[in-house]
């Protein structure tokens, strides 16, 4: 009971202590509340804050005419991405003491920003940033804006040292002189030139930044110069049927049914849909990854049956993060299905994507231009507004779908009397719309410049000849066009005559050119680069004309030699792709007969002269399309239903030389191989046919090779080989050219050289490539041993013959002893016989004693 008092007792003054605690800690709360309520209003009040203003240059020192970067800017960071200082200027003094400035000069919300500065003399520059002061209105997360003002300052003067020549401080990387593959080390920035990327059969097909069918395809400047393949890929049953089916082959999906349709080329792989589009999403659909520079199958994947439709290179450039995002697109009606391009995985997908005339923007974003000019409105939807305005982009796309109406840049009202339909556009520049009736030409365009969103650029008609709408005559727009080029044609079927159109002004610039071949009339295709417009389809000619004036400038006649088409001498030819000043035509045909025409060309000509580069058996149906990027093109063949990958491939050589180890004075022979080890020559039928090796032949019978190697056709027989350089390093270390050989078609060189120096030698073999193969090297060794030195000339033994002398009495007489003295005859007098030949004259005496000997006993017996 004690106890339990006394606890009570301590309880209850533990309970008034705490009573008194929070009642001192309730009067601090309240106070320092009072405190806080009150700051807000002291904050609201504008501050000051001292700045420090800095500049830095790099590099320094910098030649003249040598752009250098200066980072202007004070050292106090804002808290928001979107602010920034204003009106900054950094004064400059050259040396010749005269004074300029840069204005006008914003930063970013770091404090600091880069200026470009391009120095016009040696000697030493002298510059100095100037901070205005200013105030800025900080929104916090919490509470009130309150104003800051930031105080003026100027950094220290920075000494600008300009030398009389530039200065080089990285030396650009070569493009490869050896066969290379993906990745590209984003460290070599010049080899962009090579590696151009295929986007597919949409946003319209293009392969460029903008929309438009001009079928010039850039950034692939080594395009195949020769008809060299690469590897080849099965895609489906092919070639002939055979049995009971006779000549008849395996269907190859024309017309309707197209194989290898919207293939698509990113980053060096090549994704194709294996299947026809027949049944839709009700059937299998499957899309392909190959290694374009291998031949590799990288993946496959079934996007819930849907089919792939273009690729996507997008920059996302932002303040956080910086980088290129590949992408692959499926559509099914208005959702658009992203995936990533190296591992086929889902990443995002997008719906109510609007309809209209896309393109891609500077950086790759897919651009939408919708222009109703029923109801007098444009609108410009852009793709990257959708996922993200952060300053991050993967973890905004990953596993999400969205609405796409969030991409809707702007919408301008337009005029409603406008006629016809876009034709393309270019971000950033113009949108055009053309309508071509037998009446007049009509063209107009809206510029999309910022700022000029929806302004009116031109709206032009030009009246038509009265014979088109006499002639019931049927005319066509865009069959070529080019935004880059700034120009649009009209064709006019039954005349065979083109018209240009400035894509610019919307102005008439030529037409009617020469009629072509009445042929062009069921079919033409066209394409624009390099200011000239290419012509040919059915009539197999191809025709080259300026651009600007519509002049002819060339024209090339695609004959059949053996006389395979039913209507024409000639082949119709399909335009592919234009590039690395080249243009890439296929055989191809709407609905194809079987049997099939038999030697179908593929052709490559060069677009300033129209003379052809080279050409090789292959046919192509109408509804596909070949493709490049990396420089490699890559075409279906129908013949065999195979892939081909047409490219610069690799080479390798080998050297040997026997004897290894030689006696000085002889001649020894230098032999060995040069083979092309291409991804494709690895394969079983061809390793089963060539357990040696597949040859390096010379450029002149790449083609023929080609089909012997890769078509089964006869072996060439007049096929040459390549020259190989021998080189040599004796033993003393000196260099010698030793001369040239050509290798035979079965891939063997052969070389005979006398070294003259003992010791070891270098032996070198080299084939320096040619427009087909990458060169190769090979190395290999051998010794030259003394010649045999001459032995000690031997002297043949000769009898003294016994004398009798008459006897005579003479007295005896002592004659004292004395020696005569051993003289040898002459070295000139006596044979110089080698250790050999005595050898073998010892051994003849032998035999001559022995022999001797014999019949001595015998006489005896």
């Amino acid at each position: 009971m004690k106890m339990t008092k006394n606890f009570d007792i301590c309880k209850t003054k533990i309970l008034r202590m705490n009573s008194k605690t929070f009642a001192i800690t309730f009067v601090i709360l309240l106070t320092l509340s009072v405190l806080l309520i009150t700051l807000p209003a002291a904050t609201a009040q504008t501050s000051t804050k001292q700045t420090y203003a800095f500049l830095g240059c790099v590099p320094n020192p910098s030649g003249v005419g040598q752009g250098v970067l200066l980072h202007v800017g004070i050292t106090e960071a804002l808290s928001n991405v979107n602010m920034g200082y204003e009106d900054l200027s950094v004064s400059i003094i050259d040396p010749e003491g005269k004074e300029s400035s840069i204005n006008d000069i914003q930063t970013d919300s770091t404090g600091g920003t880069g200026q470009l500065f391009t120095p016009t003399m040696a000697g030493t520059y002298h510059l100095q940033t100037h901070f205005p002061e200013q105030t800025i209105t900080m929104i916090p997360r919490a509470g009130d804006p309150y104003d800051v003002t930031y105080l003026a300052s100027e950094s220290k003067v920075l000494e600008l040292e300009i030398l009389p020549e530039p200065i080089d401080y990285y030396t650009p990387q070569p493009l490869p002189s050896e066969y290379w593959t993906r990745p590209i080390n984003a460290q070599f920035r010049e080899w962009s030139t090579i590696a151009g990327n295929w986007l597919g059969g949409g946003p319209g097909g293009q392969v460029n930044v903008v929309s438009g069918d001009s079928k010039f395809a850039p950034y692939n400047d080594n395009a195949p110069e020769t008809g060299h393949i690469l590897w080849t890929k099965p895609i489906a049953t092919g070639g002939l049927a055979g049995g009971s089916m006779g000549n008849h082959a395996i269907e190859c999906g024309a017309a309707y049914e197209a194989k290898f349709a919207d293939s698509v080329v990113l980053n060096g792989v090549l994704y194709y849909n294996q299947y026809e589009a027949n049944g839709g999403t009700n059937a299998e659909q499957v899309v392909v990854a190959v290694d374009l520079h291998t031949g590799e199958e990288l993946w496959t994947r079934n996007w819930n049956n849907t089919r792939l439709s273009f690729g996507q290179l997008f920059y996302f450039d932002s303040y956080n993060y910086h980088g290129v995002f590949a992408y692959l697109w499926t559509k099914t009606g208005s959702t658009w299905n992203a995936y990533d391009a190296f591992t086929g995985r889902w990443e995002y997908s997008m719906t109510n994507v609007p309809s209209g005339t896309t393109a891609f923007g500077p950086k790759g974003e897919i651009y939408i231009a919708t222009v109703n000019v029923n109801n007098g409105w444009m609108t410009l939807w852009n793709s990257s507004r959708v996922v993200s305005d952060h300053g991050s982009w993967g973890s905004k796309a990953v596993g999400v779908t969205l609405d796409a109406a969030r991409g809707i840049e702007w919408n301008k009202t337009i005029p409603t009397e406008l006629a016809g339909s876009v034709t393309g556009f270019v971000v950033n520049e113009k949108v055009v719309g053309a309508s071509v009736t037998t009446d007049a030409v009509k063209l107009w365009a809206f510029s999309l410049e910022p700022g000029h969103e929806g302004t009116l650029l031109y709206d032009e008609v030009w009246d038509a000849p009265s014979e088109w709408a006499d002639g019931n005559l049927t005319v066509s727009w865009g069959r070529g066009m080019s935004l880059l080029e700034g120009v649009g044609t009209v064709w006019v079927k039954e005349t065979m005559q083109w018209y240009g159109f400035s894509l610019e002004t919307g102005d008439y610039l030529w037409g009617p050119t020469a009629p072509e071949h009445y042929l062009a009339a069921y079919g033409v295709s066209a394409g624009i680069a390099y200011g000239r417009l290419f012509t040919c389809f059915y009539d197999g000619i191809v025709n080259c004309y300026d651009l600007q004036t519509g002049d002819p400038l060339w024209e090339y006649e695609v004959r059949d030699p053996l006389n395979e088409i039913l209507w024409s001498n000639n082949w119709p030819m399909f335009i592919n792709f234009i590039a690395d000043g080249k243009i890439y035509l296929i055989h191809g045909e709407h609905s194809p007969v079987d049997p099939k025409p038999r030697g179908g060309p593929i052709i490559c000509i060069d677009v300033e002269t129209g003379k052809e580069v080279w050409s090789m058996s292959m046919y192509f149906y109408y509804s596909a399309s070949a493709v490049i990027g990396d420089s490699v093109a890559v075409v279906a063949n129908s013949y065999d239903q195979q892939v081909y990958a047409i490219g610069k491939g690799p080479s390798a050589t080998t050297v040997t030389a026997s004897p290894k180890v030689a006696v000085q004075g002889n001649s020894v022979l230098i032999e060995g191989t040069v083979l092309d080890v291409s991804p494709g020559t690895d394969a079983t039928d061809l390793t089963l046919r060539f357990p040696n090796g597949v040859p390096v032949v010379a450029d002149d019978d790449m083609s023929k090779w080609m089909e012997y190697v890769y078509m089964q056709f006869e072996r060439p027989a007049d096929a040459t080989g390549v020259t190989v350089k021998l080189e040599a390093i004796d033993p003393n270390g000196n260099y010698q050219n030793l001369g040239t050989t050509t290798s035979d078609s079965y891939g063997n060189y052969g070389f005979a050289f006398e070294p003259e120096v003992e010791g070891t030698y270098t032996i070198i073999a080299t084939f320096e490539g040619s427009k087909a193969y990458y060169g190769s090297t090979s190395t290999t060794y051998m010794t030259v041993d003394p010649a045999a030195s001459a032995s000690t000339p031997i002297e043949p033994d000769t009898e003294t013959p016994d004398t009798q002398t008459a006897d005579t009495e003479t007295p005896d007489t002592e004659t004292p002893d004395t020696e005569t003295p051993d003289t040898e005859t002459p070295a000139t007098e006596a044979p110089l016989i080698s250790t050999e030949l005595a050898i073998i004259a010892t051994v003849a005496v032998a035999c001559v004693i022995g022999v001797a000997a014999f019949w001595a006993l015998r006489k005896r017996k």
